[in-house]
């Protein structure tokens, strides 16, 4: 293998880490609506399992509320049954023709609670990356005996070292910026 292989490798691994910890993050409730905390809440459609998305219309009217409107008279009960069988913690609130999801405010325990959910997920992502710098960094260790000069293995390991810092760099901002949104009232 070539050293920008091991490179391309590790970078295309960190990238995978912090689209991964931001997707997951999005999931963690802040307090605010947003559509994304329905997309794990799978519903009965017809025998598979659905995203809510796919059965009804998913909106934000304000920053306190989530309005799904189904597509099909016979999905209110499924959607409602979903969501009260999730992990979101919001029971839904159903007129006939839309089904309300008012999100409360968050208490001071729970805030610390998902700041640490938060900080748990970004150690995680960290982990990922450490795991690939090592894994490129053992790579290049081996192309030394198959007759790869030491210098071009420094220079590489100094580029997965950088690549490493810039990444790590990236999760921290990533945390602070979902550890703000949550803590802020």
């Amino acid at each position: 293998m070539e050293v920008k292989e091991y490179l391309d490798n590790a970078k295309d691994n960190m990238d995978l880490a912090v689209e991964y910890l931001d997707d997951t993050l999005s999931h963690i409730r802040a307090g605010k609506a947003s559509a994304r905390l329905l997309d794990g809440i799978r519903v009965d459609y017809y025998g598979s399992q659905a995203p809510i998305s796919n059965v009804a219309n998913v909106s934000v009217p304000d920053a306190r509320t989530i309005a799904i409107t189904p597509w099909e008279k016979s999905m209110f009960k499924e959607i409602e049954k979903a969501i009260i069988n999730s992990e979101l913690g919001i029971t839904p609130e159903n007129n006939g023709e839309v089904i309300r999801l008012s999100i409360p405010p968050l208490t001071e325990d729970r805030r610390k609670q998902l700041v640490k959910q938060s900080k748990a997920e970004a150690e995680n992502a960290k982990v990922s990356i450490r795991n690939a710098r090592r894994e490129a960094i053992e790579g290049l260790k081996k192309e030394i005996k198959k007759g790869l000069s030491e210098d071009t293995e420094k220079d590489a390991e100094n580029e997965v070292q950088k690549l490493h810092d810039k990444y790590m760099k990236k999760i921290d901002e990533l945390f602070a910026a979902k550890e703000k949104e949550i803590l802020t009232v």
